[in-house]
Parts: structure tokens; sequence; C-alpha cells
């Protein structure tokens, strides 16, 4: 079996699993953003009293922070009244920072969980190697009351990247790469597996945005073994005990595809679309009005630290506006 296989036959109780197989699993982690109101109004309407474990299930208020609206604004004031009468024992609030980092630095993530989020881009926590994945209300509604959720076990693509990137070329370029190569189309409902020379090497942080950027592939989870680092990181801020699981050496991939990056060039995602991928040499003329730092992508110490080495003892033109949101919260700053 393949690791993602053997994360979901352990918490569904099984033996092995197989790609196609429907299988009910337990779920490890949950969280809620705050653009997701209706979880608790579906919670109510199947009949829920209490979370099925208040240590297990986050609010994470991250989208609306702080609040633009009115309307915004009321959804924080029932969510927070919602996790105070179940007594949650996570409840990070608009000055805590994005949901992905602030998870892993909180040491709720650590290999071999599953971890489900009312956001998308949860493939990011592959880069601990866990099975992580978004989902709607309704079902995360049935998860605060049950604690388990099915899922139909995904076919795999390995995504193997070598060579070595060169200067200004980080991971975010290298996945903008390959999906210009794989399409948003490419991976729908089916998990990736990075690896390869480029990724054992890699850093908490681009192992978080290579996997984060899975799921505009369409991909449902993403998944890298643990390196030394990543063992570091997580063994500095957790307790839990935790398996990394291992493929065996005779699985067979959906499909195996390699990239070699040894002479990529800074890219872009160009309008209309994630995939319409160009590098910025390309985009050399084009007048901008506003940059951004920031997202579940970027904005981490890493991030700005780049934008700083390009930025320093210049001056940002009057008519562009740059936006910057650091993905650690106040806390952690």
């Amino acid at each position: 079996m393949h690791a993602i296989e053997k994360i979901l036959a352990n918490n569904a109780g099984l033996e092995r699993v197989t790609a196609g197989e429907i299988v009910n699993c337990h779920i490890d982690f949950v969280e809620i953003n705050d653009l997701y109101l209706q979880t608790i109004y579906s919670f109510w309407e199947m009949g829920g009293d209490r979370v099925y474990d208040k240590d297990k299930v986050a609010f994470i208020f991250d989208h609306y922070s702080p609040a633009p609206t009115i309307k915004t604004a009321q959804i924080h004031k029932e969510m927070r009244e919602f996790a105070k009468d179940q007594g949650l024992t996570h409840h990070f609030d608009i000055n805590k920072g994005v949901c992905h980092q602030v998870m892993p630095e909180a040491g709720l993530i650590y290999p071999g969980m599953i971890i489900v989020a009312t956001d998308s881009h949860t493939t990011t926590h592959g880069a601990f190697g866990s099975f992580g994945t978004g989902v709607g209300a309704t079902d995360m509604a049935t998860i605060l009351i049950s604690g388990q959720l099915w899922f139909r076990v995904p076919s795999i693509i390995k995504i193997e990247i070598t060579g070595t990137p060169s200067d200004n070329v980080y991971a975010k370029d290298v996945i903008l790469h390959i999906l210009g190569k794989v399409k948003a189309d490419g991976a729908v409902y089916k998990a990736i597996e990075f690896c390869g020379e480029y990724v054992e090497k890699l850093g908490v942080s681009e192992r978080m945005v290579i996997c984060n950027m899975a799921v505009e592939m369409g991909a449902k989870t993403a998944y890298m073994i643990p390196n030394q680092e990543v063992i570091d990181y997580v063994e500095s801020r957790t307790n839990k005990e935790y398996t990394i699981f291992k493929t065996d050496d005779d699985y067979e991939y959906e499909e195996h595809l390699v990239f070699n990056i040894d002479n990529l060039k800074p890219q872009l995602a160009a309008p209309h679309s994630v995939d319409n991928n160009i590098t910025v040499e390309e985009a050399i003329g084009i007048k901008i009005n506003q940059a951004f730092i920031g997202s579940c992508t970027g904005g981490r110490f890493e991030d700005i630290e780049a934008a700083w080495k390009v930025l320093n003892g210049k001056k940002i033109h009057l008519d562009v506006r740059l936006v910057i949101t650091n993905t650690r919260g106040r806390q952690a700053a």
C-alpha cells in the first residue's frame, strides 16, 4: 500500500484499502474557518448537541480578519458563542494568523493523522506526512457530531522533482511550473506524492507551499515523507505519539512524473487561470496597480525576507499599493 492508503486504513480500522474503495474513517482533528458559519447551523439541524471531542475541534478566524462588514462581525459573534458554549480547547481569533500556519505552530499537526478543514488548501499538511483535505459545511457538521467521515480512496500520482534551483527560484516557482504542465484538472480527486532530491532538502515552509498548491491541480490530498527538519519541527511543538507511514516498495502509482528544475526561472500565474504559467521575464513591462505578499502560500518570514532583499533601499512606486499580511499572528511574531 501507499503511505496515504495506510493512513486511511489505520483510521478506518482496516488492514488494507485500495484505490476506489469507500472507507469510513475517524478524524484526528478538524478546523472551521470564519467563512463557514453554516457548519454550526447544519450541526443544529442534524440534531447535534455536543461536538465529538472539544480537544479536536478548532475555530480559526483568518478570512475576515478583522471583520470588514457588520455581517461578518455577526459571523464571528455567533462562532465565538458556539466555541464558548462547547468549551472548545482551540479557538484562534482574528489576531492569531492563517489557519494552515497556526495549526502546525500550535502543535496540532503531526505525521500519520487525518486533518479535515473547511478550506481546500488543507492539502498543505501533507508536508508533515499527514492526510489533509477540505470539506464543506454539511460534511463538517457530520464530523462534529460523529467524529467520522467517509472517503473514496484516491489513486496516487508520484511527482518527482530533481535538480537544484537557481537564485531567486523558490518553492512557489517550482509548483507553479509543475501546475502549468499538469494543469488545473490534472489530478481531480487523486492524491499527489511529492518526492525527489529537491523535496528531500526542503525546509518546513517550502514543503508547505508545494503541498498547499496540490489542490490547484484538483488533488484531494498531498503527501511528503517527513525529513528530519519536519520531524524536529513537529517534536518541538507536540508530545503526541505519531507514525510515519511509508509506501511499500512494490506499490504501483497511477502515474509517475519527473520535473527537473536546474534551469527554472522565476514564475508567474497569469490571468485568468492558476495554470496559465509564464516566467517573470515574460511579464516585464506590464504595469501593475497592486502587489500582495501573504495568503496561505506566502506571508511567512522567508517571503517577507525575500521581498526585503529586493526592496531594500528602494521606494514603492506612487501608483502601486503593496499589501503584506503575515501568516503568523501576534503571538508568533
